[in-house]
């Protein structure tokens, strides 16, 4: 299957939901864009729009076969092909990311890190190198590296995002509590934690305010 049509960011963070819940279902089964709608508590119309964006396996009355669903959307997601990937920052956070082996069955498959600590650098995380932060330009560019993943501290996030575009990277996971800048061309994807976090408490302080009251 071959889709080069562009799909809106939305739709991009949808289609993993749909992905995962698809894969705790009998793959031998069929399914149709309403149930998955209902099961995700999401807008029938909207699942319908984005599955057909990705997949022309839907039949009227027969829904989408299950198993070949699957196999569209890990194709779409690009799950299919490995991406190599450098950490900048081998932190507690750093290191955690790096001994996940999960991301290998999302096309990620981190190599390296990086880091300026001398206790860190020159040891091993999960198998993977540690190197000293000048290694990194000379290291992803020789290994082709397109991705490069920040948990570096705040005021280390920038500098190590210049590093990392000098490097040739195209695409950045930011997990550091920072606004980077990129050049046109290169994607950022930021993880902002405390944000998660704040929306987190205050749906809970809501909750509790209407039950005391």
């Amino acid at each position: 299957m071959e889709y080069s049509q562009q799909v809106s960011v939305n739709t991009l963070q949808r289609l993993p939901t749909y992905l995962n819940y698809l894969k705790t279902l009998d793959e031998n089964g069929n399914i149709s864009s309403t149930e998955i709608a209902k099961a995700l508590g999401l807008n029938d119309v909207q699942v319908r729009k984005d599955l057909s964006a990705v997949s022309s396996g839907g039949r009227p009355k027969v829904g989408y076969n299950i198993r070949n669903l699957i196999a569209d959307l890990k194709e779409f997601l690009g799950y299919n092909s490995v991406n190599d990937a450098v950490m900048v920052g081998c932190g507690n956070l750093g290191r955690a990311l790096m001994s996940y082996r999960g991301f290998r069955e999302y096309g990620l498959r981190i190599v390296a890190g990086f880091d300026v600590a001398e206790e860190i650098v020159g040891r091993e995380v999960s198998g993977k190198p540690v190197y000293p932060m000048e290694n990194l330009p000379a290291f992803c560019r020789e290994k082709g590296i397109r991705i490069g993943v920040i948990t570096t501290p705040a005021q280390a996030a920038q500098k190590s995002c210049d590093l990392l575009m000098e490097a040739g990277i195209k695409a950045v996971w930011n997990f550091a509590p920072a606004h980077i800048t990129v050049r046109e061309g290169v994607l950022v994807q930021n993880e902002n934690m405390a944000c998660s976090l704040a929306l987190l408490s205050k749906h809970l302080n809501e909750m509790l305010e209407e039950t005391e009251k």
